[in-house]
């Protein structure tokens, strides 16, 4: 036979290996591109991709094995997943192979938390009248194919009703959609509404499915037979026939970025694919990234305004509360409103986006502060389970008694998690109904349906969760919102510790007044004076995101420069160290203009007992910075207990 086939395998090394067609039931040789194989890949069997044909054997190699056998029936990737994942191994600094394996169904995991009730459930007999600003932000985007769009909305405005109207708008002219959110919990409400308006199948492709259903829904797509796929980050890669519309919604959020290798982020993927096939993006958040708004502001993409809320709500009322006059985690504030509107009939959702009873150990007599053995984090305290519990490895450990480093009897425990606060609210309100809703209390399949079902018929008077109430909630009910400690994000070491602070404020007071005009919102803060609270709260969007264009601009941070962040992890503090200290003489002997930030421990300097150093190369034109990170992995020669870590366009410095 005197066909090749080119095969990658899911590996950090940028080179293919040819193989012979394996010997039985090879097939067509117009199927194999895209196929993947099993062949011998040193002393072990391995699944490969198969990304071209050769007609010659390499010059120089000896034998040519044969694959054992294709896996596929039927290609699993056209020459267009194949050209996208080449630009993903360019722009990511990652394999091809690698970039395949991401986009393979089921390769990798998205975010899994259970799944909330419909936000807004849409069905054809309850398709609101347009308003006027939802016409208009249809109309632009009908009016310019291949276009990119932000719609920016206040909470509660219909931006899903824009995105359905501009998904129907595309199947009608045959062109194929991508509708991403930002975790698997969301995608189950939006496929009740897409499948109540839309008539035929809708592809869901997120980690929650079974391998087969996954790759029948894969198939599908690819076949043509499904024109519209939803789900979380990985289903950007949907080979979705003739693609008219990426719709990307919270486009905010940090979950659309991979946290393994390819660190890919969903919002530039889905603009390469957009730019490949002539489709239009729209994305839409009412806080939308820095970067976002940056590129709104110099014409990057046309900003779509929704400025109204639709139920016959407004925009609640925001007060800030300074913690440093009070006792406790529950302001005298806050208890007063969460009285009225008890008194009242309504509801009380409060939010803390921490676990747990107390997030710190300490001894009071020696100054001493329980960490993870494996990690460079204080435990958790977590009193249901009686355990201290690291939230980044899962180690746990009983609470001691005294103290272990000196023997002190005065320890105690500083700091307040979900846990506590609810313990508080039951003792300061015994004849509410309270429930708690975080991933420790709500683990088992259904608990949280039932909550949130118990919670919309009013049977539930005050619900207490972590960034899980933040979003998916719309209940009538609701006057009231009170958040228990804003400051939780904002003394974090990254840049964009006040833009997720602003958003967070700014996403769960949308749950307020969604429906009525009395929505109260309490926000909890030691620092009221923080930009982030200040302008969150008195609603001044536009202001906080251009003292923040300006801060950034100020630093040379994004957007106003690219960072590639390498990060050197081992068991062996030194090795990583060491091999950090490497990498920044081998960037220095290069004429680049980048700039070196490093080598410095990171943030949280051990995770599962690896050291972890890490330097960021700073560049106003990314290809360069791209070319320092590269003369890196190409130069340095690492010893075999250290590995390099590569992220192109950080969203977390941690």
């Amino acid at each position: 036979m005197s066909e090749f086939l080119e095969v990658v395998f899911n590996i950090p090394i940028d080179s293919s290996f040819t193989y012979l067609p394996p010997a039985k039931n090879p097939g067509d040789s117009s199927t194999w591109v895209g196929r993947r194989v099993i062949a011998s890949f040193g002393r072990r069997k391995a699944t490969g991709f198969v990304v071209g044909l050769k007609s010659e054997a390499p010059a120089g190699v000896g034998t040519i094995k044969a694959a054992d056998r294709f896996l596929d029936k039927e290609p699993l990737f056209g020459t267009g997943e194949i050209e996208l994942a080449r630009w993903m191994g360019e722009m990511y600094l990652c394999s091809l192979g690698e970039a395949l394996g991401s986009m393979l169904p089921g390769a990798r995991r998205d975010s899994t938390v259970p799944a909330f009730p419909a936000d807004e459930p849409i069905g054809e007999d309850e398709i609101r009248e347009l308003s006027d600003e939802q016409d208009a932000a249809i109309a632009s985007m009908a009016a310019r194919q291949g276009g990119t769009f932000y719609l920016y909305g206040i909470t509660g405005s219909g931006k899903t009703e824009v995105f359905l109207a501009a998904a129907r708008r595309a199947l009608d002219a045959g062109r194929g959609v991508i509708y991403l959110v930002p975790e698997i919990s969301l995608t189950h409400q939006l496929i009740e509404a897409v499948r109540k308006r839309f008539p035929g199948p809708v592809a869901v492709l997120h980690s929650a499915m079974t391998p087969s259903q996954r790759l029948a829904a894969w198939h599908s797509l690819r076949l043509g037979e499904t024109m519209i796929a939803v789900g979380a980050r990985s289903a950007i890669f949907a080979p979705v026939r003739n693609l008219g519309l990426v719709i990307i919604d919270e486009e905010h959020e940090g979950s659309y970025k991979s946290s393994s290798a390819p660190r890919y982020h969903a919002r530039q993927v889905a603009m390469k694919r957009c730019a490949l096939a002539g489709a239009s993006l729209v994305m839409g958040s009412a806080t939308p990234s820095v970067e976002a708004w940056r590129l709104m502001e110099t014409g990057g993409m046309e900003r779509l305004s929704l400025t109204r809320r639709l139920s016959g709500g407004e925009m609640p009322a925001i007060r800030v509360v300074d913690m440093r006059g009070e006792d406790g985690c529950l302001s005298r504030s806050l208890v007063g409103e969460i009285e009225e509107t008890k008194a009242l009939g309504r509801q009380t959702i409060l939010f803390l986006n921490r676990r747990g009873f107390s997030y710190f150990f300490h001894c009071r007599t020696c100054g001493y502060e329980l960490k993870c053995r494996h990690c460079s984090v204080s435990l958790t305290f977590h009193k249901a389970a009686n355990r201290m519990v690291c939230h980044y490895c899962g180690f746990s450990a009983p609470p001691p008694s005294v103290c272990p480093e000196c023997g002190s009897l005065d320890v105690g425990y500083a700091g307040y998690g979900t846990e506590q606060v609810e313990e508080t609210v039951r003792a300061r309100f015994p004849g509410y109904t309270v429930r708690r809703v975080d991933t420790d209390s709500v683990s088992k399949k259904g608990e949280l349906k039932t909550v949130l079902d118990e919670f919309r018929s009013g049977g539930v008077d005050i619900l207490l969760g972590t960034q899980m109430v933040a979003k998916g909630l719309n209940f009538p009910g609701v006057r009231l919102v009170g958040v228990v400690q804003a400051d939780t994000a904002l003394q974090l070491p990254d840049f964009r510790s006040a833009e997720r602070t602003f958003s967070l404020i700014t996403q769960v007071a949308g749950r307020a007044g969604r429906f009525f005009k009395d929505g109260t919102v309490i926000v909890q803060t030691f620092h009221p004076e923080a930009d982030a609270i200040r302008l969150s709260c008195s609603g001044r969007q536009d202001e906080f995101y251009a003292r923040e264009i300006v801060a950034r601009e100020a630093l040379g941070f994004p957007p106003f420069s690219r960072i590639v962040r390498l990060v050197f992890r081992s068991k062996n503090g030194m090795s990583a160290s060491s091999a950090a200290g490497e990498a920044v003489a081998i960037v220095e002997t290069l004429a680049l203009e980048v700039e070196v930030l490093g080598p410095a421990e990171c943030p949280i300097g051990v995770i599962a007992g690896n050291h972890r150093y890490q330097i960021l190369l700073k560049s106003a034109a990314l290809p360069t910075a791209h070319r320092a990170a590269r003369a890196v992995k190409e130069g340095l020669r690492l010893p075999a207990d250290t590995y390099l870590e590569v992220d192109v366009d950080p969203v977390s410095l941690l």
